[in-house]
């Protein structure tokens, strides 16, 4: 973890030393033995009462830095947080493990935001959660001011003008804060943030530099692959079925392939549903609903899906398109394995896609300058997309943060090994000017494979020079060897949106033979199969026969108390829970205190129903 101090916030908080042990909480209230990396530093100086910038990569544990120093210290603390669905599953949470937590939105029932506003009012309520929208709305302040002793700020990468999630309400909360309360300490999480990002939520966020803690952009649970489109369908179906059983997000670049897609899994045997901006509210609420709670559930989604999802057992997540940027595809892949269990991730990208993102960011209305740092943005993850080093290195480096090869991914677990491919460039770059740089991908590659298609007769290019010099290389090659040029700068794409190729003047050297042109060497063959265990197989690894039927049965019971209590299945134990009750086998309430994730609330509410399970397994009466 890397700590970067600056000056404090200047205000006179309480220290921790002045306050009940935050270890001791931690078990109690929250049922965890150990603080997980870079959590405590952040909980202590939020008791401390500074400005905190915390930079955590999703999954890391970063609700539990606001929420236990709003805990352990005096009055009510505000969690500015951009999704309603986040604020319903963190409140129940909350209320579960026995802390008096809130919010205000247009989904909290009347009932509910009654509650709450007694709460702030007579100091009781320890959270308040409301979006930036809520916040800004009139009258807003006035019931809030006086009541609030600090502010947490998720998501804070919204307050970026140029980043991928850039809310302007974002902008207004300082100035909200400080009607609030006179200095109010303020902490601002994220987890996609690089160097330039960290500046503009500091200056936009604080009156004055917070203490920046970045925990790093390392996720040791996830294993991360890429490959390229042939079968997309196929390729999702085939991955998600050495899964089954297990909970995941398949993104995709348009409501319509939501739909298919979705329909294509359930024809092929897998429970599958879609979610887009293209269905109405209350469809899309219940979509939503039904996959926090429903376990073994996979999700094909536009990007108007996941930011807020607080659902810790989704063991992977897809990409059947490729993502809009590094930092899109870094939020997007974190939404898998929040538990800290293993997770897998898989991302399919073609030149097509390739295209649509160029061609998107040329024909958008944004500045010059905006359409230079996306342009910038896209030929970074293009890099990562067809790099032939270690993927996680690559990621950690965009945003400035050096490593060792993680291991972990496809290229650190099958090896990868760069060929030349000097000639089969030349070739294509070739092909390219002579036909005059007006066509796309699918036509130089008959031509170079010596196709006389109808297109490749009417345009008389089976008498160029290039017309079959590549016939020893088959039409995949082909394509590889075009997207392999095309990440590395050496074609771009026509300005006009009609898909045709041209090159760039930094191909020039070359096509003239003056310098060589090295590839990915799985490029000349079929990309090797994944050789990793699926993530929910490495979860489940230390459980026997027995603990593995016990486990299900745990499962089962908990979807039947989680229908019951009509909250998502993890607000009542997340899977990480279920496995420690399935290794350790408690018979009784003092050892089913000790699980991981059992506070005293949920000790109190919940041995009784599980409890029994464990002693059925066992074949032992239950012990209380």
């Amino acid at each position: 973890m890397g700590v970067a101090a600056n000056a404090p916030s200047g205000h006179d908080g309480p220290m921790a030393s002045t306050l009940p042990d935050i270890d001791q909480t931690l078990a109690t209230t929250f049922g965890f033995t150990d603080f997980r990396p870079g959590q405590r530093t952040i909980v202590e100086a939020l008791i401390g009462g500074e400005n905190v910038l915390a930079v955590m990569p999703t999954g890391s544990g970063k609700s539990l830095c606001y929420q236990l120093p709003a805990v352990i210290s005096p009055g009510t603390t505000l969690v500015v947080s951009p999704l309603l669905a986040l604020m319903r599953d963190q409140v129940a949470a909350l209320r579960r493990a026995g802390i008096e937590a809130g919010s205000l939105s247009s989904a909290t029932p009347p009932q509910e935001a009654r509650s709450a506003l007694d709460g702030l009012a007579d100091g009781s309520l320890k959270l308040l959660y409301m979006a930036p929208e809520r916040l800004a709305a009139n009258g807003t302040i006035g019931l809030l001011k006086g009541k609030i002793a600090r502010i947490a700020v998720d998501e804070a990468h919204c307050v970026s003008q140029w980043g991928h999630d850039f809310r302007p309400e974002y902008l207004k909360i300082r100035e909200a804060a400080d009607a609030i309360g006179h200095d109010l300490p303020i902490a601002a999480f994220t987890a996609t943030a690089d160097p330039g990002t960290r500046d503009e939520i500091a200056r936009a966020m604080f009156r004055r530099k917070p203490k920046i803690i970045v925990h790093g952009f390392d996720r040791p649970n996830l294993s991360i692959a890429m490959e390229p489109k042939s079968d997309p369908r196929r390729q999702i179906i085939a991955f998600i079925r050495q899964r089954p059983g297990a909970s995941g997000i398949v993104y995709v670049s348009t409501r319509r392939k939501a739909d298919q897609l979705a329909d294509g899994l359930v024809k092929a045997n897998i429970p599958a549903i879609s979610y887009h901006a293209g269905l109405d509210g209350a469809e899309r609420t219940a979509r939503q609903d039904r996959f926090q709670r429903e376990d073994g559930l996979v999700i094909v989604a536009t990007v108007a899906f996941g930011m807020g999802i607080d659902k810790p057992d989704v063991r992977f997540v897809a990409h059947a398109d490729m993502p809009k940027t590094i930092e899109a595809y870094y939020q997007e892949i974190g939404r898998a394995g929040r538990d800290g269990l293993p997770a897998d991730t898989l991302t399919l990208y073609g030149l097509d896609d390739m295209r649509l993102r160029r061609l998107q960011i040329d024909q958008s209305e944004a500045p010059d300058q905006v359409k230079r740092a996306e342009h910038q943005r896209l030929s970074a993850l293009l890099a990562l997309l067809e790099s032939p080093a270690c993927r996680w290195r690559m990621l950690r480096s965009y945003f400035g943060e050096p490593s060792e090869p993680c291991g972990r991914c496809d290229v650190c677990r099958d090896g990868i090994v760069e060929a030349d491919a000097t000639t089969e460039a030349r070739m294509a770059l070739s092909a390219l000017l002579r036909t005059g740089q007006r066509f796309g991908t699918e036509h130089l590659i008959d031509v170079l494979l010596g196709e006389e298609t109808d297109k490749v007769q009417r345009f008389g290019h089976a008498g160029l020079p290039t017309f079959g010099v590549g016939k020893e290389r088959t039409r995949p090659v082909w394509r590889g060897i075009f997207r392999q040029l095309y990440a590395a700068g050496m074609i771009a794409t026509d300005r006009d949106g009609h898909g045709t190729w041209q090159m760039a003047p930094e191909a020039r050297p070359l096509l003239k033979g003056e310098v060589p042109f090295s590839v990915r060497a799985d490029v000349f063959q079929a990309r090797a199969k994944q050789k990793a265990p699926p993530a929910t197989k490495a979860a489940l690894s230390d459980l026997d026969e027995a603990g593995q039927a016990l486990f299900d049965a745990l499962r089962a019971k908990r979807r039947e108390v989680a229908e019951a209590e009509e909250v998502p299945a993890y607000v009542v134990f997340p899977d990480r829970t279920l496995i420690d009750i399935a290794m350790k086998k408690p018979t009784d309430k003092s050892a089913f205190a000790d699980v991981h994730g059992v506070g005293q609330a949920k000790l109190d509410r919940y041995a009784d129903m599980f409890l029994p399970i464990v002693a059925a397994h066992l074949g032992q009466p239950t012990a209380h």
